[in-house]
């Protein structure tokens, strides 16, 4: 079946910008894609991990975070919080669509994002994760000596990805409000951490410790030689055929 390109209303009521993947067969069930910081859900990875997983029956939803992409709304406006927001308001929307979702999937942030919107989401059993902060405030490291800016006048222009974003004190203090242990400890879910060792972006040191803090059901795979973005195809195709296998045990 063609995807489906539609907006949803957030929680604060601005319109997000979302694509639904469906199989060209029977159902068998539905996720949600989390894109990185900054990001949308058009990269490449985004697209090739959905667009497998259709083929394996398994309808995906991605969606651009509030201020990204296509989506309305203020970018400086949002945060963490925020995206858990979009998150759970996303996942009404694919279950309005199609089912509820049953399988979360972060990259990056978004990796993040899914861990903390889990406890949110009672449909969801399973959830994996791709080159994942086991910390959001890791994030900052991007802002670089920005960081003084915002924290003296509150607020900030920062070039991200060759893109200039206005980034407010309110998301620092945000981030850094987060604790994801809890989170990963009380998941209850199936966990997938897949990492690539030599990430430049997010050490694999933070796969370690979410694996780590994570109870069992929960399986590690590398991804090997893979960049942060899996910005090579055949490193995407590769992730969603890991998924594909692993999550079919679980839903």
């Amino acid at each position: 079946m063609p995807s489906i390109r539609f907006d949803f209303e957030s929680h604060e009521g601005v319109k997000l910008a979302a694509l639904l993947e469906q199989p060209d067969g029977e159902v068998r069930s539905a996720a949600l894609f989390a894109h990185c910081f900054t990001c949308s859900k058009d990269i490449m990875a985004a697209r090739q991990i959905s667009r497998e997983l259709s083929k394996v029956g398994i309808a995906v939803l991605r969606f651009d975070f509030t201020g990204l992409g296509h989506s309305e709304g203020e970018f400086a406006n949002s945060n963490f919080t925020s995206n858990i927001a979009d998150l759970i308001s996303a996942a009404k929307a694919l279950e309005n669509r199609v089912n509820a979702p049953a399988l979360l999937i972060g990259h990056s942030l978004g990796g993040a994002a899914v861990i903390s919107a889990a406890k949110h989401l009672p449909t969801v059993r399973a959830i994996a994760t791709i080159g994942a902060p086991s910390d959001p405030a890791h994030v900052l490291h991007n802002l670089g000596p920005a960081i003084c800016e915002i924290e003296d006048r509150g607020e900030a222009e920062v070039q991200l990805a060759g893109r200039s974003f206005r980034v407010q004190k309110q998301f620092l203090d945000d981030v850094r409000a987060h604790n994801l242990d809890d989170d990963i400890a009380g998941l209850k879910r199936a966990l997938l951490v897949m990492h690539a060792p030599a990430d430049q972006t997010v050490g694999v040191e933070n796969a370690a410790h979410i694996f780590a803090k994570a109870k069992h059901p929960k399986s590690f795979v590398s991804l090997d030689r893979a960049d942060h973005l899996l910005s090579a195809s055949k490193d995407a195709r590769y992730a969603a055929a890991v998924i594909a296998a692993w999550v079919s045990r679980y839903i």
